[in-house]
């Protein structure tokens, strides 16, 4: 069974309108899935940079790629094989037409720098999460989405327990395979930090802290932290710098990237056990914001949080306007004092408190109480 993704009508635009557009995101986020379906529309080839025999079409990669040039090429994993970028860039140039390449990759448009390098013009990146809300909340319990994650070979099992051990799997493969192409880290090592990164998700991280806690230095620990942003695996959000003299909290927050993989790092196995965790606030603020940066991928986020006390969770800043959202996972949400002196330092156009409620409502005529569909379709308006 397919299923729609939001992204969709983005990738065929940049397929209409780029040489080579390239989908991003984390290893089992669909990408495959999607580009498949895409390509039903047109006369293409796919090629899969994991299956060697697809890998021997590309011995001699030129004349391959030359012989193909009537179809859209779509390339799968293209950082397994970052010399392909130099080739494309001259196809393209040989014929200036859009929807030439069609390039998936698990590493972001940073660690993927030789494409930005060479193809600067001719590239558009589209990036795709694992399953947002909006794509799933008309078949999926929200509990489930809370507790498998969106990952589709998670979210979509029927059992439970196998859902557990494809994450499982999926941790150790991502460490003991999928990173074997960057250097410079030990898995073992990884493993710990992502654990450790588990328990402290969405609190602000101390590097020299972990660092000593890991026997590492300072500068390796910032380096695997890069590494795991630069594979969807974390999410790093810097705080929110005003001009009013605050003494602001300046080390970002690191959030894991999805909370089922956050679930399964804790070793927790049921939706009870996470509903019951110290980590239950800071997994339902990871979903919050994993939705809202799926669905404005140009939006700036941040968190605001002062010596003094005054916090918001995100501090989101859209289309000219600033947005103060805070996330509650509870049905009946309670604003603290902090985050009243934050709204009133930030001064934000609105505030939400995003709850997994059914509907929103008002909480006073300055904060709006909303549910995850709601507070994406507000500031869609």
């Amino acid at each position: 069974m397919y299923l729609n993704r939001a992204i969709e009508e983005e990738i065929l635009k940049g397929i209409e309108n780029f040489p080579v557009t390239a989908i991003i995101g984390a290893r089992q986020c669909g990408k495959s899935t999607l580009v498949k379906h895409i390509l039903e529309r047109y006369d293409s080839i796919y090629l899969d940079l994991e299956r060697p025999s697809d890998l021997n079409k590309l011995s001699d990669a030129e004349w391959f790629l030359s012989s193909q040039k009537d179809k859209l090429i779509c390339i799968d994993e293209i950082q397994r094989q970052p010399e392909l970028f130099p080739l494309i860039r001259s196809l393209v140039d040989e014929r200036q037409d859009n929807g030439r390449f069609v390039v998936l990759g698990s590493a972001s448009r940073d660690l993927l720098k030789q494409s930005s390098e060479t193809l600067a013009g001719r590239i558009i990146y589209k990036h795709l999460t694992p399953f947002l809300w909006q794509e799933i909340y008309k078949d999926t319990k929200l509990e489930d989405y809370f507790f498998r994650g969106g990952f589709p070979l998670s979210l979509l099992k029927k059992d439970e327990e196998i859902s557990i051990q494809w994450r499982e799997s999926f941790i150790s493969t991502f460490l003991e395979r999928d990173l074997l192409q960057w250097s410079g880290f030990t898995p073992i090592t990884m493993r710990r930090l992502w654990q450790m990164l588990a328990h402290l998700n969405g609190q602000t991280v101390n590097y020299s802290s972990i660092a000593s806690s890991l026997g590492a230095s300072t500068p390796t620990i910032k380096n695997y932290i890069d590494l795991l942003e630069g594979t969807f695996m974390v999410d790093v959000v810097l705080p929110y710098v005003s001009n009013l003299g605050k003494r602001l909290v300046k080390a970002p927050k690191v959030y894991i990237s999805d909370s089922g993989i956050c679930a399964s790092l804790l070793n927790l196995r049921s939706f009870a056990e996470v509903s019951g965790h110290p980590s239950f606030g800071s997994i339902w603020e990871q979903i919050v914001f994993s939705n809202l940066k799926g669905n404005f991928p140009n939006a700036e986020f941040y968190f605001y949080r002062t010596s003094a006390g005054a916090e918001m969770d995100f501090v989101m800043k859209y289309r000219n306007k600033i947005y103060a959202i805070e996330c509650k996972a509870s049905l009946s949400p309670i604003v603290s004092k902090g985050t009243y002196n934050a709204i009133e330092d930030i001064q934000p156009n609105q505030v939400f408190v995003c709850s997994p409620v059914e509907k929103g409502y008002m909480m006073n005529k300055d904060i709006e109480v909303v549910s995850l569909n709601e507070l994406v379709e507000k500031i869609k308006k």
